[in-house]
């Protein structure tokens, strides 16, 4: 007679049962009878899609796409370096400084973008001039009309760049206040200053809470460069514009400007999972397969072999015999 394994003799006795789960189908054939649904519309549209796979890859377009990749990383650097500034800042000891930031994050993030943007771009109706000069001499280091100075790209860069920075700002806070404070006692104790101690320490370990929200607001930024189309900006939106205005395709044009961000962010998306995936290694161990372990099983003393190669009895096996 076979001996039962304690796992065999309990499917014996308890049959499994598979449930049913008609509401599954229910919600899968509604999904597809959408998807469908959509897709004959769109193929009923009077839309000339020859025209949208030439409006892909039209010169203008094109550049359009690089203008908007440009705007939107340079916005985003410069973001995550005054994001970081002013969430030191804000976590500063020093009551002015803390004030100053939580300023700084007040105005910036509760003006909206549109505003912002439009706001830097008539700033020569309020200041007709930008001048600097170094205190208390007569050197000037700059004196130029605010109308030269504040270009299109210049006023989307600032509105962009000053309302991620507040974001940023409570991003990194947030990853830094996530980070023990035992690690940070302890590089005290080391006799480490506060400023290496953040450098060396806390925002290493805060770069994991800190990279999956950025992330998400990288992608955001690329998005929202379409406002900088009513400063003239020449990014997809507003090339979309200029062609639809010409040829009177609009939404041709406007769903290849869409076909060229849905491209940029799924380029960026796969970027982050991969920079997550470095970054957590919880997630992806460094030596999966090592050969270190293999060679250490092959190794393995024979009494733990036969120990764990012999078959399971069970208490419904002892009972029979």
């Amino acid at each position: 007679m076979n001996e039962l394994t304690p796992t065999r003799a309990i499917r014996i006795q308890m049959p499994t049962v598979r449930r049913k789960h008609p509401w599954r189908w229910v919600a899968a054939a509604v999904i597809i009878a959408v998807i469908a649904g959509v897709i004959v519309a769109l193929a009923q549209a009077r839309i000339d899609w020859p025209s949208v796979v030439g409006y892909i890859t039209y010169p203008l377009v094109l550049q359009a796409v690089w203008n908007t990749i440009v705007l939107a990383v340079v916005s985003q650097f410069v973001a995550i370096v005054l994001g970081v500034i002013v969430a030191v800042m804000r976590l500063s000891a020093n009551p002015v400084a803390a004030a100053a930031a939580s300023f700084f994050i007040w105005i910036f993030r509760g003006v909206p973008v549109l505003l912002q943007i439009l706001i830097w771009y008539n700033l020569a109706l309020v200041i007709p001039r930008v001048t600097v000069t170094v205190p208390f001499t007569d050197v000037v280091l700059l004196d130029e009309s605010t109308n030269a100075l504040m270009t299109p790209f210049v006023a989307a860069f600032l509105g962009l760049a000053l309302n991620e920075a507040a974001y940023m700002a409570e991003i990194v806070r947030g990853g830094i206040k996530s980070v023990d404070l035992g690690q940070i006692e302890a590089a005290s104790a080391l006799g480490m200053s506060p400023g290496r101690t953040m450098r060396r320490i806390t925002l290493p370990q805060a770069l994991r809470v800190i990279i999956p929200p950025t992330g998400n607001d990288f992608v955001n930024m690329l998005k929202t460069t379409s406002l900088a189309a009513v400063v003239t900006y020449p990014e997809l939106l507003r090339a979309a514009q200029n062609i639809a205005s010409v040829n009177l395709q609009v939404m041709e044009t406007l769903f290849a400007a869409a076909f060229w961000y849905m491209v940029i962010i799924t380029v960026t998306s796969t970027a982050q999972y991969f920079l997550e995936r470095t970054l957590d290694s919880s997630v992806t161990p460094r030596t999966p397969f090592s050969i270190r372990a293999i060679i250490a099983k092959a190794l393995a003393l024979p009494l733990t072999r036969e120990f764990t190669s012999q078959p399971a009895v069970s208490p419904i096996t002892e009972e029979k015999k």
